[in-house]
């Protein structure tokens, strides 16, 4: 390491050595001598890169990629459902905290307001389009994101994917995901698995739980039960309920997962879940289940031809 690999030069004032920055066990003292050792260090710095990725890869995130509400500071649900991206300035909040503010306005007839930034609510779609314009004119990365996921509906995966790209450029773990899917899908963009997966990581480790998920599925596939089982862990630990059934089915039929391993990824992710409660957060969720139920009834009973749109 005090020497060049190629032609062993010492490292001294008027020579300076560099890392190989795939996997830093070797320095050269020029970019002509890294090349002609490439050759002789080319098996050995692939392996040793891969390990330095697997160490990070399968490192267990803190937390998910959602991090916390801004005004309660309790972690945020993964369930998407439950909790709400602000357009004036692209912070989500849990729907404890919303329905709570909510109330708030109206008991005290206040102007509705975002409860971070507080910002008059937009009054007609338009508006909030411009709003979000705005924020994207500034690179605001989740304001991107949200533009790209308009674009998919529209099924415009060009633009959409076009969104994404420069999400991720400023580091957005969502639009990493958003990109995978479609790298997987061939859509707005050719199919490419080794992209795919470059994706899924990136926002694996960021801990994107469906991303880490996603994985899992994808080792599986390949036949590397062991690596699957580690993703599926990790998503768990997590709070990921799909990773977790999938744990469950594998423990029972005595695959690869040990009884000691499984017991301490049920109680991660129920700690995890729990970390996510609030009785605000309770109420809220009640209102929206029993909101659902009236809107599925009307739907019901539109069909049966006894309410007009």
């Amino acid at each position: 390491m005090m020497c060049c690999a190629a032609c062993g030069a010492a490292e001294a004032d008027h020579i300076k050595l560099k890392k190989c920055n795939a996997c830093y066990l070797v320095k050269y003292c020029s970019v002509k001598c890294q090349k002609e050792h490439r050759p002789k260090h080319k098996r050995e710095c692939k392996k040793r890169a891969a390990e330095l990725r697997d160490e990070i890869l399968f490192k267990q995130p803190e937390s998910t990629h959602l991090g916390d509400c801004p005004i309660c500071f309790l972690p945020l649900p993964i369930d998407n459902d439950k909790s709400n991206m602000m357009a004036c300035c692209s912070k989500t909040i849990c729907n404890g905290c919303d329905r709570a503010n909510q109330i708030r306005e109206f008991e005290g007839k206040l102007l509705r307001k975002c409860l971070f930034c507080r910002t008059a609510a937009p009054k007609s779609q338009e508006e909030a389009a411009r709003i979000q314009m705005k924020r994207i004119e500034v690179n605001d990365p989740v304001a991107m994101r949200r533009m790209g996921f308009e674009r998919q509906e529209k099924e415009d995966y060009d633009g959409a994917f076009e969104y994404f790209t420069k999400a991720t450029a400023l580091g957005d773990v969502g639009a990493h995901f958003n990109l995978s899917l479609l790298y997987h899908e061939g859509k707005g963009v050719g199919k490419d698995k080794k992209k795919e997966v470059y994706h899924l990581e990136e926002a694996a480790i960021a801990g994107h739980t469906s991303a880490r998920h996603n994985l899992g599925c994808l080792e599986a596939g390949n036949g590397r039960a062991d690596r699957a089982m580690k993703h599926w862990v990790i998503a768990a630990n997590l709070g990921d309920d799909g990773s977790l059934e999938i744990l469950k089915d594998a423990f029972g039929k005595g695959l690869v997962i040990s009884k000691e391993d499984f017991a301490a990824a049920l109680r991660a992710h129920q700690a995890a879940v729990d970390a996510t409660k609030s009785p605000q957060r309770e109420v809220a969720e009640l209102a929206r289940e029993e909101l659902e139920k009236i809107k599925l009834q009307r739907e019901r009973e539109v069909v049966a031809g006894n309410l007009s749109l």
